[in-house]
């Protein structure tokens, strides 16, 4: 199960908050990693190789440019981060129990992987391709033009200049990434949790922590070309999937698709960590204030 503190049900409104709260620390937490990620992503120069050391990007940024620059696009992460993972914990963990055996509680290892994807599929709709589209475009134009003065201003000028579709560029190539990365990150994590639990494997925060790293990195290697397109689709400038992918053919062929895969690999197995540590830790603080809340509500009504 994902919620190692509830394994009953989990309550649609617990789920929901729990993960935004784990989605937004995650988010924060991990940020300067996911900024190296996506400027090695963006177009560069050829013939200047690409560092692939993310310490060593951030180190640059942060001599050059300080350590608001490192940020820049953080509220826009942050704030989709939140929505994302409280509908997709809250997807997930709906779609699981609904697919569960009624006996063990447990899901098969492709039952565990569609209810990843359709959870993905819904948090790309609903939050993750407009706050990545934001995030994207402001690390891009904080190398060259800088128009943007914050988050706020890019949204707007973006729908100014491009409407709703402005907004949504990239949608294909971050649909399949969230369908993918969503499928093997909940799915890898939660078929680890139930292998565990079969074998009364204490969980801890420690084991928790294990279990998002190793789920992270599955998805990494997964699912990366998704990324390097979504990537390319919502530069500053913005380009259609088929532009994104016939660009990243030319700059770098095949290979190319797998560009950034050690930056992410070094943000995915901590968020992993994080993410799933933050939310199992929420659960066991937000359950119980709902339960009490439920009681009491029910001893009025009475």
């Amino acid at each position: 199960m994902v919620s190692g503190a509830s394994d009953a049900n989990t309550p649609p409104i617990v789920s929901l908050v729990a993960g935004g709260v784990a989605g937004g620390i995650e988010a924060f937490t991990s940020y300067p990693l996911e900024f190296a990620k996506t400027r090695v992503q963006l177009r560069n120069q050829k013939g200047i190789p690409t560092p692939k050391n993310p310490f060593f990007v951030v180190t640059q940024v942060y001599q050059k440019e300080g350590l608001r620059a490192l940020y820049k696009g953080c509220s826009a992460l942050v704030v989709g981060s939140v929505g994302k993972d409280g509908v997709r914990f809250l997807f997930f963990d709906q779609i699981k129990h609904a697919f569960a055996d009624p006996e063990t509680g447990t899901l098969s290892p492709l039952r565990n992987l569609a209810a990843g994807m359709t959870a993905g599929v819904v948090a790309s709709i609903t939050a993750v391709t407009p706050s990545e589209r934001i995030k994207t475009a402001l690390i891009d134009d904080a190398r060259n033009e800088r128009r943007f003065r914050s988050s706020l201003h890019a949204t707007t000028t973006i729908w100014k200049e491009h409407g709703i579709s402005g907004l949504y560029r990239g949608f294909v190539g971050t649909t399949l990434k969230q369908a993918s990365a969503t499928a093997f990150r909940m799915g890898t994590y939660n078929i680890l949790k139930d292998y565990e639990k079969k074998r009364d494997i204490q969980q801890n925060t420690l084991v928790n922590f294990a279990n998002g790293s190793v789920a992270g990195t599955v998805t990494t290697l997964a699912t990366q070309p998704f990324d390097v397109i979504k990537t390319r689709s919502q530069s500053a400038t913005g380009a259609s999937t088929v532009e994104a992918v016939k660009s990243v053919l030319l700059d770098y062929g095949i290979r190319g698709f797998w560009k950034g895969t050690t930056m992410r690999l070094g943000r995915t197995v901590f968020s992993g960590g994080i993410l799933f540590t933050s939310y199992e830790a929420a659960v066991k603080v937000i359950l119980p204030l709902y339960e009490g809340t439920k009681r009491k509500v029910g001893v009025e009504t009475a």
